[in-house]
């Protein structure tokens, strides 16, 4: 999974896990509803990609 993100999504990983890590730190609450938001963006923006591949005959 690391070789299909490249480098700049590694380094987007990180900085998303450093932030929140930060966030969490110093306001648990706040932290768990920052990372319930970022999973269900990242859950539709999947969705999105699966529908449109399907559509184009990728998938």
């Amino acid at each position: 999974m690391i070789d299909k993100l490249g480098t700049a999504g590694v380094a987007g990983a990180v900085l998303l896990l450093a932030g929140l890590a930060l966030v969490a730190w110093t306001a648990p609450i706040v932290a768990v509803g920052l990372a319930m938001v970022l999973a269900g963006t990242g859950l539709v923006v999947k969705g999105l990609t699966t529908s449109l591949m399907r559509q184009f005959g990728f998938a």
